[in-house]
């Protein structure tokens, strides 16, 4: 077995849904660190979500993020243990003011 460190990031995500990241084929990926960065000037809430099979199971909801300031919903003590196909994705209530970085360890 193959240990990865590798990051992700996404910028400007949108109200519709941004994927950050989508497990490869034959790899467990976990997220060890998720931090979502809002750069615009007023508060805006985000939700992360796994999504499994089409279906998005939520890891946060509708949790504010005030203007300057960054939200970390993974990390320290908590990991998040992804599966071959799935994918992290962010959604916020205001286009194109968070930026997203996501470290993970994937394993082959």
């Amino acid at each position: 077995m193959a240990n990865t460190f590798k990051s992700y990031v996404a910028a400007n995500v949108l109200t519709g849904g941004t994927v950050v990241y989508t497990v490869p084929s034959s790899t467990t990926g976990t997220v060890i660190g998720l931090s979502l960065s809002n750069k615009g000037t007023a508060t805006v809430t985000a939700n992360v979500f796994l999504t499994r099979s089409s279906v998005d199971y939520s890891i946060i909801s509708n949790v504010p993020i005030t203007s300057g300031s960054t939200l970390v919903p993974v990390g320290a003590e908590q990991k998040l243990v992804m599966q071959d196909a799935d994918e992290l994705k962010i959604t916020v209530s205001a286009n194109s003011v968070v930026d997203c970085i996501a470290s993970l360890l994937e394993t082959t």
